[in-house]
């Protein structure tokens, strides 16, 4: 066991938006980021699911401007940072530097995992406005090791603060994550962060590998709420890590009150592994889409595994949810 600094990064009322179909309201936000800041939660993740300007027909309307909501949860961070999260193409410099006057202090630049040039102009420009900056890779397990390493030392060149490895869908194995930690942090001068998702019930298993691979940043949610079967759940995160020996900072009891007060009750069902889900994983898809994937099978009285086997088939990545309509439909023609 190490006596060693972990930062940890809530995302609850980011890749949370997804599971309760991004309607969290300005009340809830302020108890919930208040409360975080509180337990010690350093970087507190606000935004749309799909991050700045993602509320649209495409991935979902907001219920709440997510910028009234950034004012609401700045009000209450006294000592973390406000985050956003921020995909280019979805979002804009436009759409950061607004954030930035509603009290964002870190922005996460996300890209498919082979795409880290599209971030260039977006963490130079989050440089310029004086904010924390971590380049964001989605769907790792979609590259090889030595691919993930090219496009890590990308946006640490780009002037990024971290990386962050993210298993968008919930698919790796953790001898897996040990691999992919242990390269990029051997590959680069900046730490190395880890994004968890659930959907094959490894998320606090991973996560912990991550940190004992050299990982100094671990992100979570309250309850695990996040697309697909969720995220790391932040308070057992938090227990795990310290039953490990490793300082996290944080209000243990508080956060697990918080979870049981304040986000359980806002949940739409239960954060748990379900055949979608699990579907997910096992076919390599993303986890945002599980929700699209649902109301198209409904739709068009299809299975949802069989849309998700056929996604995943087609390597489909984040930002393409408008396509799942398109597949469903053909699916239904050669039935």
């Amino acid at each position: 066991m190490a006596e060693r600094k972990i930062t940890f990064v809530d995302t609850t009322m980011r890749d949370g938006s997804h599971a309760v179909r991004h309607s969290f309201t300005e009340e809830q936000v302020s108890q919930i980021a208040g409360r975080l800041d509180k337990c010690g939660v350093q970087l507190i993740e606000l935004s749309h699911g799909d991050g700045l300007g993602g509320s649209s027909y495409t991935y979902g309307f907001s219920r709440t401007d997510e910028f009234t909501l950034m004012e609401a949860a700045a009000r209450e961070i006294k000592n973390g940072r406000l985050t956003v999260l921020l995909l280019p193409g979805i979002g804009t410099i436009a759409d950061l530097k607004q954030a930035k006057a509603c009290g964002a202090k870190a922005v996460r630049v996300a890209t498919h995992v082979t795409e880290a040039d599209v971030s260039a102009e977006h963490i130079y420009a989050a440089k310029e406005l004086d904010m924390m900056a971590v380049g964001f890779l989605m769907m790792v397990h979609t590259a090889p090791v030595e691919r993930i390493v090219e496009e890590a030392k990308k946006m640490e060149s780009y002037g990024a603060d971290y990386i962050n490895l993210a298993d968008s869908a919930g698919y790796l194995m953790p001898d897996d994550v040990k691999e992919r930690i242990t390269a990029v942090r051997e590959a680069v001068n900046i730490p190395v962060g880890f994004h968890a998702h659930n959907n094959m019930g490894l998320a606090i298993a991973n996560s912990l590998i991550a940190v004992q691979s050299g990982a100094d940043f671990v992100d979570g949610t309250l309850r695990g709420l996040g697309a697909g079967a969720g995220n790391a759940q932040i308070e057992v995160l938090a227990g795990v890590m310290k039953r490990n020996g490793y300082e996290t900072g944080l209000d243990f009891y508080g956060l697990m009150d918080l979870a049981a007060e304040v986000v359980e009750p806002i949940m739409l069902r239960p954060q748990t592994i379900d055949n979608g889900s699990l579907m997910l994983a096992y076919t390599g898809v993303y986890s945002s889409f599980l929700l699209h994937v649902y109301d198209a099978a409904k739709k068009y009285s299809l299975d949802p595994r069989d849309i998700l086997v056929e996604l995943g088939r087609r390597k489909m990545v984040g930002g393409q949810e408008d396509m799942i309509i398109d597949v469903a439909y053909q699916l239904t023609q050669k039935a």
